[in-house]
């Protein structure tokens, strides 16, 4: 292939040249389940590459979430369900009829909850959405764990089945920690035979307790997925910063580690502490 056909007609070309039966025996093996790693590792490249914002990166790593979506609409293609061209079809329909006030005679919004509310009376009024039962209902139990509770939690607001305010929250936060600290204590305290109840009792707690911050963060307007990212990506880099200046942390008693780690914090910009 030419250099002049790598343009979007020519990477469909590809991807159905890859699942013909002369093509890559790896590609042509492939399902839609198959490959749903593919797709959550793509996605999760991708934003890597985002917060870096490394051009380069980014560009590469759009490339690689297209191409999974083309291989899924490929499949689809080769039994008659769907093509790509359906799948652009849907997406652009789907804006246009959600953005009334840009596409439309729908009235100007002039912030992005007045566009939030409306897309979702838009979304509640669309027929394929009528037949849920639940407002837990559509919400894919495939999310990262953080963000499906975000979600659900979100759900249960919208009938007004939440805390009126972030106080509440902390509130709860503090009866949550005491629940984990008594589920321990049994935990340590029980019986060979009723060690695994226990255990599990106290990951049910520590589970109420993760519920609880994820709704405080909903409630202060941060996303829990993204704020734990960024402590966790603080952490790695204090962390690689201690090996830097140590080497081998093993051999550390555990003041030493707490200065080094109080010295690494003291070295960074304000902003970054």
């Amino acid at each position: 292939m030419e250099k002049e056909d790598y343009g979007f007609a020519g990477l469909v070309e590809i991807m159905a040249r890859l699942r013909a039966p002369d093509g890559c025996p790896w590609d042509r093996e492939q399902t839609h389940l198959s490959i749903v790693p593919c797709l959550r590792e793509e996605a999760a490249e991708l934003a890597e590459a985002l917060a870096e914002g490394d051009d380069l990166h980014i560009r590469e790593e759009l490339g690689d979430v297209l191409m999974q979506v083309l291989f899924h609409a490929q499949i689809a293609s080769e039994t008659g369900r769907f093509g790509v061209a359906d799948v652009i079809a849907d997406v652009s329909r789907k804006l246009v009829t959600r953005h009334p006030h840009v596409f439309g005679e729908g009235d100007k919004l002039r912030t992005a909850g007045q566009v939030v509310t409306q897309w979702e009376k838009i979304k509640k009024g669309e027929k394929d959405k009528q037949d849920r039962k639940s407002q837990m209902d559509g919400i894919p139990v495939s999310l990262p764990a953080l963000q499906y509770a975000a979600k659900m939690q979100t759900r249960a607001a919208r009938v007004g089945f939440d805390w009126p305010d972030a106080e509440g929250v902390f509130d709860k936060i503090g009866e949550e920690i005491a629940e984990v600290r008594r589920a321990r204590e049994a935990r340590d305290a029980a019986p060979e035979e009723a060690k695994d109840a226990a255990k599990a009792h106290l990951e049910e707690e520590l589970g109420d307790l993760l519920f609880s911050v994820v709704n405080l963060c909903r409630h202060l307007d941060a996303a829990p997925e993204e704020a734990l990212l960024a402590s966790s990506r603080k952490f790695a880099r204090r962390f690689r910063a201690m090996e830097a200046l140590c080497g081998d942390l093993k051999s550390r008693t555990p003041e030493e580690l707490d200065s080094l780690w109080r010295r690494v914090k003291a070295q960074e910009p304000p902003q970054e502490r």
